[in-house]
């Protein structure tokens, strides 16, 4: 055999053996998709890159791959679908380059041929393929060398280019569009202890000290104080200087070293400090509220109904020397009547100095300093903006409720640092139908540049739901049945 022969049968055997093996690996990898599509389009959805086209990709890549396949099995189109392959490996690659580089993190495997392998492994292996199909092309008999050479770069650009793009029009729709489908972190939490308080009648009256406090809602003056790791427990009575009025809802709140006993239906504020646990009347008849939340020891953030209208409104209060109260009549937009279309959840950020209320029925929130000056109004991840509210009339006591076919958005709220962690009642596409059975979702959201992260599961204990959950220190505490469970939370997810 001549050189030349010697030459060709090699260029030959190269792009042949090639051919064959991105053959091999795009049919199974694109069967193995579509054997489990429900699973691949899940794994996509999940993807912090490719998260808001997962329902477009999740047909297209296995359709590109059989496609790419069948033309490499046809002597006439095998060098175009060798660029194709090429292009297609460099997407992949440019993909797990920027997973591993730039995502705030790193999902699980896609599955597949790939599934046992790292995602440093994937990147490894698909620089193998894409060298092999780079070898093919350079040997076969189309074009000169520098042609050659000139096309495989412009591949290169083009299929970075794509990838890049895709990422960054993804993370425009998720964080501004707000299309509501979730991605979700990778373990984010972790339990490290429960404790059985025997009663489901508790909430979560503050944290601090190393301290979890808990209110009884049957025995509202009973303060029950856990230490974080569950070893030591005590309760308390707290004992107030007036004992004998109307009281019907009670609600304690600890901000260490002071304590709040509130109801604003009578309405009062009592303060104390947790050392004795004994109140003195600080505000009495003044404001009527329907909840209340310490700021710090002399200024409280209250929820509120309007005396002209009932309609719901924000104020705040400071006990310290002389009673002043100040409301605002504008924070909170009117959709309907201003009083279910307005409810929500009030709490307060003291890493930020900030108060945050978010509405129960729309995906909304708003941010605001301790002047109710408003700092921005801010989207959660879910589409539902105008208010679908099901309301019952029983005209005959003049009251009116919530029906059941009321569209709940947003449920219970926690924060600490940058975050805010909303309990969200809805699933988002490609979520599984049950999974609402077996967890609460809870969204992220970057209160500094207002912008949704990610999500997580909190799994349900013991087959008891979270119905509470509060943050401090990087532990989550939840209420979940008759216990208290204490999660870690991640430092590197969580920074």
């Amino acid at each position: 055999m001549c050189p030349l022969d010697k030459k060709s049968f090699l260029a030959n055997t190269t792009i042949t053996i090639s051919s064959y093996l991105f053959i091999l690996l795009f049919l199974y990898a694109a069967t193995s998709k579509l054997l489990d599509f429900e699973t691949f389009t899940v794994q996509l959805a999940q993807s912090p890159l490719l998260s808001a086209y997962a329902g477009i990709i999740a047909w297209l890549v296995p359709g590109i791959e059989i496609t790419i396949a069948i033309l490499l099995m046809v002597p006439k189109f095998r060098t175009l679908a060798l660029y194709a392959a090429f292009t297609l490996m460099v997407m992949f690659t440019a993909y797990i380059y920027i997973i591993l580089n730039f995502s705030d993190f790193i999902p699980c495997s896609c599955g597949g041929v790939l599934e046992k392998l790292s995602w440093k492994q994937h990147l490894i292996f698909n620089v193998v393929f894409i060298v092999l199909a780079g070898v093919a092309i350079y040997f076969s008999k189309h074009w000169n060398t520098k042609r050659k050479l000139l096309l495989l770069a412009t591949h290169v650009i083009i299929g970075v280019s794509i990838v890049a793009l895709l990422f960054a029009f993804s993370e425009k729709k998720m964080h501004r569009n707000n299309a509501f489908q979730r991605r979700y972190m990778p373990h984010p939490i972790e339990k490290i202890h429960s404790f059985d308080l025997k009663y489901s009648s508790y909430y979560f009256a503050g944290l601090g000290n190393g301290q979890v406090y808990l209110g009884n809602t049957t025995v509202p003056l009973l303060m029950t104080v856990i230490d974080t790791s569950f070893r030591d427990t005590t309760t308390v009575r707290i004992k107030l200087d007036q004992m004998v009025l109307p009281y019907r809802a009670v609600k304690v709140h600890v901000r260490p070293p002071k304590f709040y006993v509130t109801d604003g239906t009578v309405p009062i504020i009592l303060q104390g400090a947790i050392m004795d646990w004994k109140a003195t009347t600080k505000m009495k008849g003044t404001y009527y509220f329907n909840h209340a939340f310490p700021i710090n020891s002399h200024k409280l953030a209250l929820q509120s109904s309007s005396g002209e209208n009932l309609e719901n409104i924000l104020g705040t209060i400071d006990i310290s020397d002389s009673i002043e109260g100040k409301f605002s009549t504008s924070l909170l937009e009117k959709q309907f009547d201003g009083i279910f279309d307005t409810d929500g959840r009030l709490i307060y950020n003291a890493s930020l100095d900030r108060l945050i209320f978010i509405y129960y029925y729309r995906n909304q929130y708003i941010v605001t300093d301790q002047d109710l000056e408003l700092e921005f109004k801010g989207k959660t991840i879910d589409t539902v903006s105008e208010v679908q509210l099901d309301i019952s009339k029983n005209i005959s006591r003049n009251q009116r409720k919530l029906g059941s076919k009321t569209l709940l958005v947003n449920g219970n709220i926690a924060t600490e640092g940058k975050f805010l962690f909303v309990d969200s009642p809805r699933l988002g596409k490609l979520e599984p139908e049950n999974m609402l059975d077996d967890a609460n979702i809870i969204d992220v959201y970057d209160l500094l540049d207002h912008s949704y992260r990610f999500s997580f599961y909190l799994y349900d204990h013991k087959e008891k739901k979270t119905r509470e959950f509060i943050i401090d220190g990087g532990i989550l505490y939840a209420l979940q049945g008759n216990e208290i469970v204490a999660y870690k939370m991640d430092e590197n997810i969580f920074k």
